[in-house]
């Protein structure tokens, strides 16, 4: 084998030329697939991380039985809350880990009645975690000690007519399904450039809410921000492990069509990446090929010294698998060098953000990563490719009588 070895990269640089436009063809098309990879996973940093932190976190632990009820959003005390947030706190993946109360309800005032989920939240804990604190522009955002004190979403205040001081009629189902109402002040309104969002959530006190909804001392979830997306399932097992009498869930079942957005975007980019590497793979098997007619020959002088038709065809799979080899090899150190300099410098999304409600979510600049998740993936394709579209070629070398082959001028 190591002779075949030293046969198929010496005949893939006889024509140094031909083979650099090819490999360099791969090379390319492979640090494009990484610099893809890496922008993905920065858009995915720059919106679906806040997106998920917006709708509450990457993982959210209930009290048993919430599932059953999940539509209804059950006012189910959680039980052992402070040992929750201690065992997630002690997770190197997480961030931030916060206490809540969340409940469907209405807000109400002359210009009619808007369904809301209502969050009770420890104001000072929220600002790890939410972005709505740092997006709270008109008024301020609610304190500990607020008592009668709503923040609403800027989408909201335009839907209802209203303006931080303004007074609504805050609705919402207690304990025992009994209906709670109260007064509310808005003293702040947060923009988030997600109207739809915006018209849904509303924030009041932790200690307001369990006023309201006969809970107190009490919460009914707990919500984790971790550092990257991906990584929720192993926290939940670790979590599962010290954890008992609780549902723990991911962002991935609670907000399907958001899972679906990443999992659709990703699929597509795949199929995208793989069909550059297939039309890099017919390169391979015209350049091979035109090596099979060019070398008749000595393919004929090949056989003549005793090499047998499989024996041939594995020298030419071994040049096409080496071509991919070196291709992919040049394109990883070609799509770090890309990812590197837009990991420091950064995409300038700005204007786009207004493209979509979720864009609305991207500050300014979009910063890749290395976009090594998916490079095992991409090798393995690089070189299944250029060995499958070198058999063609092989199987036609494999074909030649020596006889004639060494009278082919």
């Amino acid at each position: 084998m190591a002779l075949f070895l030293r046969l198929a990269w010496r005949n893939i640089w006889r024509h140094r030329r031909r083979t650099i436009i090819l490999i360099s063809s791969i090379s390319v098309t492979l640090g494009m697939m990484m610099m893809f990879d890496g922008l993905i996973e920065g858009f995915q940093d720059a919106i679906y991380t806040n997106a998920i932190r917006v709708l509450g976190g990457n993982i959210q632990v209930h009290a048993e039985g919430y599932s059953d009820k999940v539509e209804q959003m059950p006012l189910i005390p959680l039980k052992d809350e402070d040992r929750i947030v201690q065992a997630a706190m002690a997770q190197p993946e997480v961030v931030t880990a916060v206490k809540r109360i969340i409940t469907g309800g209405m807000a109400t005032n002359h210009e009619g009645a808007f369904a809301v989920t209502i969050l009770g939240i420890e104001p000072d804990n929220e600002m790890d975690f939410s972005l709505v604190p740092g997006n709270t522009n008109e008024g301020r955002f609610i304190k500990a000690d607020d008592g009668d004190s709503i923040v609403i979403g800027k989408g909201l205040a335009i839907a209802m007519d209203v303006k931080p001081g303004d007074q609504i009629t805050l609705v919402g189902k207690g304990t025992h399904e009994q209906m709670r109402k109260r007064t509310m002040t808005i003293v702040g309104t947060y923009d988030l450039g997600m109207r739809d969002v915006e018209k849904q959530t509303v924030y009041i006190s932790l200690a307001e809410a369990q006023d309201l909804y006969g809970l107190t001392g009490q919460i009914t979830e707990v919500a984790i921000a971790i550092k990257q997306i991906g990584s929720e399932q192993d926290v939940i097992s670790r979590l599962k492990k010290t954890i008992a009498g609780a549902e723990i869930n991911s962002w991935q079942t609670n907000y399907p069509d958001l899972n679906s957005a990443i999992t659709t975007k990703t699929g597509v980019m795949s199929i995208f990446s793989v069909i550059l590497l297939v039309i890099a793979g017919i390169g391979i098997m015209n350049l091979l090929l035109m090596a099979v007619f060019e070398r008749t020959r000595e393919i004929g002088i090949l056989g003549a010294l005793g090499l047998k038709p499989r024996q041939i065809s594995i020298l030419f799979l071994l040049e096409g698998a080496m071509m991919g080899l070196v291709g992919a090899a040049v394109g990883v150190v070609f799509g770090l060098i890309v990812n590197s300099i837009l990991g420091r410098v950064g995409f300038d999304y700005s204007q786009f953000t207004s493209l979509t409600e979720y864009t609305a979510l991207i500050s300014g600049r979009v910063y890749s990563s290395l976009g090594l998740m998916k490079l095992p993936g991409h090798l393995v394709t690089v070189v299944i490719i250029s060995i499958l579209a070198s058999f063609y070629p092989a199987y036609e070398a494999s074909l030649n009588d020596p006889a004639v082959s060494l009278h082919t001028v």
